[in-house]
This record gives C-alpha cells, structure tokens and sequence, in this order.
C-alpha cells in the first residue's frame, strides 16, 4: 500500500486557505440567520447602501461562477499550476464571502417583519435548511471541496472526475446546498430594504448559477448525467427517489 506524498513546503498555504474557507461558510451562515453583523459603518445614504450591497453580491457572483467556468480555468492554469486551481478558488472565495459580510450596510427600512409563532416557523424552516446543507455537504464528503488534497497529491498527477453523487439529499433534487440555501435567504423574518435586494439578487443568481452548472456537468459526464437529470429533479423534490419521470 503506498501513500500520498505530502509535502511539508504548501502546509501554511493550505492551513490558511481551508481555515479561510471554514470562517467564510461559518460567517456567511451567521450572516443568513440575523442579518448584517454591523462590523462596518459608513455612513452612507440609503440609496448608496444599497449601490454598494449589490456591488458586493455582484462581486461575489463574478468570482463564485466566472472562476469555475471551464475557459477560466483554462487561462488561469497557464499561469497556476493545474492541482492549485481548487486551492486557489477557495482562497478568492473566501475574500468575498468575507467582502460581503463584513461591508454589508443594513437599511433603516423594515418592509415586513414576522413576529409571534410565524417567526418561529420560519426560524424552524432555517434550522431545518441548514441540517438539509450539512447532510448534501456530508454526502459528498469524498469530494475535495477545498481544493487541499489536489495538492498534496505528487505533482503532474491528475485524478479524472468523481462519479455522480446520488446518495442522500443527491437522491431528491440535483443541487440540495443551493435548494437548502434558498430556504435559509427566504426564511430571515425581518425583510428589510437590503435584506430583499439580498434575497432577490441571490435567488437570480442560484438560479443562473444552476443552469450554468449543469451545462458543464453534461460535458463532464455526458449520457450519464442526462439520465439523472431525467430521474431526479434539479432543486424542487417534487417526486419520491426512484419515480418514474413519464
């Protein structure tokens, strides 16, 4: 039995990207539960909070879906060597995640607030949704979500794709983090003026993101993800695994 190479050189790089990656989902998780976490004011008008709230989700959309477009990450690895390309994403996600949480600036104005027993409804469905991400999240723990293991792998040594996740949550709908995060968006109670541009701006951009994902999943995979696609819908799990699609 042989083991992997490690090589002592990359261990503070990957330490701090993985600890990077860690705090950014924990902090953008605190941040779907109450809110803006206020660390920063500036004092801007209210039309300029909202200016600047969408350039940060902008931000963030550019990097989280333009990174890990297949033509990026081709011109990328001419310059990154192939195996840090995970690393890397994770690293520049990790900046905006921590972008956007720590210069939201939350408006003064309140559109709706649920008080009484439909706030806790929606608490439920939140904690609910988050059980629901960490189940999808564990399902594919095989997967190298932070981009570590490819580089400690020898180097020139490039592993083909996983096989299709279909277990657990994979088993309802085809993306259950982005279904589940959608639940997490919708369920906040309060619904402030930059709470719905949040909302509104992440739920176009799941929905894009979605499409774009799958277009490379059927390059990927060919045939055999078009077969999942047919058995198994893509976020609302509106039939029972193992139906029969008609």
């Amino acid at each position: 039995m042989t083991s992997t190479p490690i090589h002592w050189g990359v261990h503070p790089l990957i330490l701090l990207t993985v600890g990077l990656g860690v705090a950014s989902l924990v902090l953008f998780g605190v941040f779907l539960f109450t809110g803006s976490l206020h660390l920063i004011n500036l004092g801007l008008t209210p039309r300029w909070q909202l200016a600047l709230n969408a350039l940060l989700c902008f931000v963030f959309f550019l990097q989280h879906s333009g990174m890990i477009r297949r033509p990026f990450r081709r011109w990328l690895s001419r310059y990154v060597p192939e195996r840090y390309l995970g690393l890397f994403y994770t690293l520049a996600s990790s900046i905006a995640v921590l972008a956007l949480v720590g210069l939201w600036q939350e408006s003064a104005v309140t559109l709706a607030a649920a008080e009484g027993p439909y706030r806790l409804v929606l608490r439920a469905v939140f904690m609910g949704a988050l059980l629901g991400s960490l189940w999808g999240t564990w399902s594919v723990k095989a997967v190298d979500m932070f981009g570590a293991e490819a580089v400690l792998r020898r180097a020139g040594e490039t592993l083909p794709p996983g096989p299709i996740v279909m277990r657990g949550p994979y088993r309802w709908v085809r993306h259950p983090i982005y279904l589940t995060t959608l639940l997490m968006i919708w369920s906040h109670p309060d619904l402030t003026a930059d709470r719905l541009l949040f909302n509104v701006l992440f739920t176009l951009w799941i929905v894009a993101g979605t499409w774009l994902e799958e277009r490379d999943l059927v390059v990927v995979y060919g045939p055999a993800y078009q077969d999942y696609q047919r058995r198994v819908p893509m976020l609302i799990p509106y039939r029972k695994p193992g139906s029969a699609t008609g």
